[in-house]
């Protein structure tokens, strides 16, 4: 729910597979952007956001639904859509980057309000995650921690700009980027830090 991650999805998804081809093995953070305020926009608040969400579409491309878009009352709450993603990725790996996906196409560009756990239910299994299991597992106490650990991974790292990149080798750190930024830009980037792991 971060709308310079939505306007990276298409950069992310060409990095995870030119990443992936090369037998690096990934690892999906979340990072808890909007988290717990548990009250409604204010207009003013909801107007700056949409501003981000016109320059966002303006600099990427990537479809947002203006029309009833945060509508009044709305609770921009991004805890509930990273702990899909954490119990995803626990239960079944393979699908979590698959709900990212969902989730942003579901709230930017259909509106739809994924802080609700039956649409975040609905998007899991559409993932492949078995639609039960997760049910069972979303409200369970050790996805709120393994959520907030997340959460915490981050913040100790000092990382306040989503989307962000990190490339790891030898329990060294390195940032790719933070922030949004082409392919043109990133896939170079990432191909030098593959050639140079490659030959460690």
């Amino acid at each position: 729910m971060c709308s310079w991650c939505w306007g990276f999805a298409p950069v992310a998804k060409a990095l995870v597979e030119q990443a992936q081809a090369a037998g690096v093995e990934l690892h999906l953070v979340v990072g808890g952007l909007r988290t717990g305020s548990g009250s409604a926009l204010e207009p003013t608040t909801r107007r700056y956001i949409l501003e981000h969400w016109q320059a966002v579409t303006e600099a990427t491309g990537q479809p947002f639904r203006f029309d009833g878009a945060l509508p009044d009352g709305f609770v921009y709450d991004t805890e509930p859509a990273c702990r899909a993603i954490v119990t995803a990725r626990s239960l079944a790996p393979d699908c979590a980057w698959t709900l990212v996906g969902l989730i942003q196409q579901a709230f930017y560009a259909e509106g739809r309000d994924v802080t609700q756990a039956s649409v975040l239910v609905e998007l899991a299994e559409q993932a492949g995650v078995p639609r039960i299991e997760f049910a069972e597992h979303f409200d369970h106490a050790d996805q709120h921690k393994a959520t907030q650990a997340d959460f915490s991974w981050v913040q100790d790292l000092g990382i306040a700009g989503f989307p962000t990149l990190l490339a790891e080798r030898n329990g060294q750190l390195a940032l790719l980027t933070n922030g949004y930024q082409p392919l043109s830009e990133l896939s170079p980037l990432l191909g030098r830090w593959l050639e140079r792991a490659a030959c460690v």
